[in-house]
């Protein structure tokens, strides 16, 4: 729920809640508090039943009266309850699988004090609580296995829903919007002067799913439009976690922090800007040219652009609590996203990207934010071998995904699994550009001399003992051979 008129807002919401004819499968009224496994319970029912009901949260009210929706008053305070030793509400989150996105608000309405719990809809697959998933019939709270038809339909719902879809915040007016969104910055992303009147860029807002009409009047802003567009991401409380995170450090560990920048806007209105950090927090080198110094990039500006894009684009926005993160190290810049990797990181540089976030990657396509054909990382991986710089690493921590650039490095100072790495990447990139990689072609990436031809040999009798790489052409001479990825034979 958004923060803005939250007061008002909240107890206008309790309003419209207390006005439905009778506790619905999405609303559930109470006076006081039970206990924590019962809204444990209510968390999972509500978060799965919402999806059914085609709403984006699902609510329960302390100090409603059940069958009368008369306000009574609760004495519930959700912040001073435990369990056992631990805070109600890192137990409950805790307890949930997969993570969703829930809040309580205390609040007073016509003079009683009420505590509201919005709990978002289910995405991807059904929310369980202490390992069983729930859901409202009726009024009551249900174990889902024991009603089989209500899974079927849940699970149809839950795999044509995507997270773009999702409501990020509800019941806005059409100033209300314009205030919120940075809706200049779309238009002029996508090269289109700006409409005349508040209607059309409503309209034209609408059209590519940033907002939605709501059916009690007003708009919705999708979690598509808030996530590009939001002046604000803290306005959004189920993205503020969302807001990536650049930290520079002090050496090559983590222990000294020497400053930290949270982006506040959303992706594409602050890209420009998110790009322009990394440069400018990153070292340079130093180069002594025929009368000058001069100064140039440790990493190639287009790879950390791509690779920033990729973050943003294929993260997995299922996992709670955690956004991409781009940390700057003096010799090396490691950028990191949520969700493992959908492809093997191996293929990353020829396999067509897959993204979770579809209707997010296409949007960012037309605003020329990402790549329009998954070139990315063959941009990335050219530019480096362009530099110069040992090959990027592609890794898969348990439940995130991280991409890895390093500063040059000379060739004898590269271990021998970094120059297999870098064997096979080169080998990767000259097969998508239509060229084999040869002894000769590995020379040139290492800058190794021609004298030495047997140095670059090593290295490919390495890579082919590794599996990484193939000869095209046995019967061809050491130094004429052809060697492909392993992918391609």
């Amino acid at each position: 729920m958004p923060d803005p008129r939250s007061s008002r807002y909240l107890a206008d919401l309790v309003g419209e809640l207390r006005a439905l004819p009778h506790e619905t499968e999405w609303v559930e009224f109470k006076a006081n508090y039970r206990s924590p496994e019962s809204i444990g319970g209510y968390i999972s029912a509500l978060a799965n039943s919402a999806v059914l009901h085609g709403k984006p949260r699902g609510y329960v009210v302390w100090g409603v009266q059940d069958r009368t929706h008369k306000l009574v008053g609760t004495n519930f305070v959700p912040s001073a309850k435990k369990k056992g030793n631990e805070p109600l509400e890192p137990w409950l989150a805790r307890l949930l699988e997969p993570q969703v996105s829930f809040h309580f608000k205390e609040l007073e309405v016509d003079g009683s004090r009420v505590v509201l719990l919005a709990v978002e809809r289910a995405t991807n697959r059904p929310v369980a609580f202490q390992g069983t998933e729930f859901v409202r019939i009726g009024s009551s709270t249900r174990k889902l296995r024991d009603h089989p038809a209500r899974e079927r339909e849940l699970w149809r719902l839950l795999l044509d829903s995507t997270f773009e879809d999702g409501i990020a915040a509800e019941h806005l007016t059409g100033p209300d919007i314009l205030q919120t969104l940075d809706y200049p910055t779309y238009f002029h992303l996508l090269g289109v002067p700006l409409p005349d009147g508040r209607d059309a860029i409503l309209k034209a807002l609408a059209h590519d799913q940033l907002i939605s009409l709501n059916q009690a009047g007003g708009y919705d802003i999708t979690n598509l439009g808030a996530i590009l567009f939001a002046r604000r991401l803290a306005r959004f409380a189920s993205l503020k976690r969302k807001a990536v995170r650049v930290v520079r450090y002090r050496g090559s560990g983590r222990m000294d922090a020497e400053r930290e920048q949270e982006g506040g806007k959303g992706y594409a209105s602050g890209f420009k800007g998110l790009v322009g950090y990394v440069r400018a927090w990153t070292p340079s080198n130093e180069v002594l040219g025929p009368a000058f110094r001069r100064e140039v990039p440790m990493f190639p500006p287009v790879a950390i652009r791509e690779l920033v894009a990729n973050a943003l684009i294929h993260q997995d926005f299922t996992v709670t609590g955690a956004g991409p993160m781009i940390e700057i190290f003096d010799r090396r810049l490691e950028i990191s996203n949520p969700g493992e990797p959908l492809i093997d990181t191996k293929r990353f540089l020829d396999t067509q990207p897959r993204s979770r976030n579809e209707k997010l990657a296409s949007l960012m396509r037309r605003l020329n934010i990402c790549e329009e054909r998954g070139t990315g990382i063959d941009k990335v991986v050219a530019a480096v071998e362009a530099f110069a710089l040992p090959a990027p690493v592609f890794e898969e921590p348990p439940g995130f995904t991280r991409a890895r650039l390093f500063a040059h490095k000379p060739f004898r100072e590269m271990d021998r699994q970094e120059r297999i790495h870098a064997c096979y990447m080169h080998a990767c990139l000259r097969h998508v550009t239509q060229q084999s990689m040869t002894n000769s072609s590995l020379r040139e990436r290492f800058g190794i001399a021609d004298k030495n031809a047997s140095t670059a040999s090593r290295i490919l009798s390495d890579a082919v003992d590794e599996g990484l790489v193939v000869v095209a052409d046995p019967a061809a001479g050491p130094r004429l051979r052809r060697y492909l990825p392993f992918w391609a034979q």
